[in-house]
């Protein structure tokens, strides 16, 4: 798989000659759009990508067999691209998009797409905001025309600012009263510090409070560009017809500008820094302690990812796992307990979760840092290995059984990777992964000094890494 792309679409695999469409663009005169199959997938279906002039890319995969499409919009803009001012901004604009456009109310636009069955929602994360929708593949026009119409064309009405501002100030009041959550927050706090991969995604009420709809707005016409978008839809469609009704529901729009070159896909440099091995906690009298150990990972584009991903699926990643076996299963000291990895464009993470009683944080961390140090040392077994890898494949085949997770695969191959690996290369270099491999980023990888974040009834000097 390539790291980076220079081309505007990525090389074809099956060296299938690209075709183009041809239509009216803002400035006039013909614009054409770059079209390529970019994989004709046994498991899966047609996928087609069109790059049109204005640099905004459309994906689909046809799936015949299928009544549903889901359709997304997926912005290459998420909270680590705020300043510190800024920060919310891009989960702010995430709620202020659904209140209103020029054609549509806030009602319109739920009622609508409701009325035929369908479901609209949105989320953002840490570098990209996602707009979605699923509807029966009759509704597909309508669904592109409204969340094209949202996306591109929002009112950000002051009221609306100020009525959504309530309601994320509750949001944020309300996952500050879940500990299981928060530890997450203050765990990538813990490891990333300043920067802004470790701020909050929602903002803080001290950021929110203050900032003013011109704020807003200028975040949204800065970074809401067609370069910076891609549309992904998967389903029983014709990509011709999804690319045509595209460009209608942006014709007139902020999205219909000028020709240029979609955007790259986030660089991988400067590397992130990360702070000093610390110990975190949060003192709150809950009735169950909530604890994470970790330390800085790897990032996305690594090689090591697939062996990071059977590592993880033996260590913490199901029933089967060592630490479930060890504290749930055999000591009965969690209910919860799971590793986990994230990965960005620049760095990632590795830790393991743990949610016990209070009096039993001290047993539950040993043990896992002992189970650690174990797994660095011996590595896994030959069977342990292939567990993980069968997990690895089939946790991802059976992912792709719905429409919205093949439009999701679409989106971020494009969005995070600039290239889509078909679904059989992805089950091969699994395959391809050795005991050697794991064992080998085993030793490096789970030696590195270990950040602790607490939430709990404790005190900031009742830990030490």
């Amino acid at each position: 798989m390539s790291r980076a792309i220079s081309a505007p679409f990525p090389p074809d695999r099956r060296g299938v000659a690209p075709s183009r469409d041809t239509g009216a663009g803002r400035s006039g005169g013909t614009a054409r759009a770059v079209t390529r199959t970019l994989s004709d997938d046994p498991l899966g279906g047609t996928v087609r990508r069109t790059v049109l002039p204005s640099g905004l890319r459309v994906l689909t995969e046809a799936i015949p067999a299928m009544r549903s499409v889901s359709f997304g919009i997926w912005v290459a803009v998420g909270s680590r691209d705020e300043t510190g001012p800024q920060a919310g901004a891009a989960h702010f604009l995430e709620h202020l998009l659904f209140k209103g456009t020029h054609k549509r109310t806030a009602l319109e636009i739920s009622s609508q797409i409701e009325a035929v069955g369908g479901e609209t929602n949105a989320f953002t994360t840490k570098e990209y905001t996602c707009y979605y929708a699923r509807v029966l593949d009759e509704d597909l026009p309508l669904a592109i025309d409204v969340m094209c119409d949202l996306v591109a064309d929002s009112l950000l009405e002051p009221a609306d600012v100020e009525t959504e501002r309530g309601v994320i100030l509750e949001e944020i009041a309300m996952h500050d009263d879940e500990p299981g959550d928060e530890v997450h927050d203050l765990f990538v706090q813990a490891v990333y510090g300043d920067h802004p991969l470790g701020r909050l995604i929602s903002g803080t009420a001290e950021t929110v409070t203050p900032m003013t709809r011109r704020q807003i707005q200028s975040f949204y016409r800065g970074r809401y560009t067609a370069p910076q978008i891609v549309i992904a839809a998967a389903g029983n469609l014709d990509h011709a017809a999804v690319v045509k009704l595209v460009r209608q529901a942006v014709r007139g729009t902020p999205l219909d500008s000028d020709p240029a070159s979609p955007a790259p896909h986030r660089a991988a440099t400067p590397a992130v820094r990360t702070k000093p091995t610390t110990t975190v906690v949060e003192p709150k009298e809950t009735e169950q302690a909530h604890v994470i150990l970790g330390c800085p990972g790897i990032d996305r584009l690594d090689d090591r990812r697939f062996a990071l991903g059977v590592l993880n699926n033996v260590l913490g990643g199901g029933m089967s796992s060592r630490l479930f076996q060890e504290i749930r299963e055999q000591r009965g000291l969690a209910y919860s307990v799971y590793s986990y990895a994230s990965q960005y464009a620049d760095t990632g993470l590795f830790a393991v979760y743990a949610g016990c009683a209070p009096g039993k944080v001290d047993e539950v961390l040993a043990l896992t840092r002992a189970e650690l140090a174990r797994v660095a040392a011996d590595g896994l077994t030959e069977a342990e290995v292939a567990r993980g890898k069968g997990m690895s494949k089939g946790s991802f085949v059976l992912g792709l059984e719905d429409t919205g997770s093949r439009m999701s695969r679409l989106a971020k191959g494009e969005l995070l990777y600039g290239d889509l690996m078909p679904v059989d290369e992805l089950l091969r270099r699994v395959d391809e992964v050795t005991v050697e491999d794991v064992n080998v980023l085993a030793a490096e990888l789970l030696s590195r000094p270990m950040s602790l974040a607490v939430v709990g009834p404790f005190g900031a000097g009742d830990f030490a890494v």
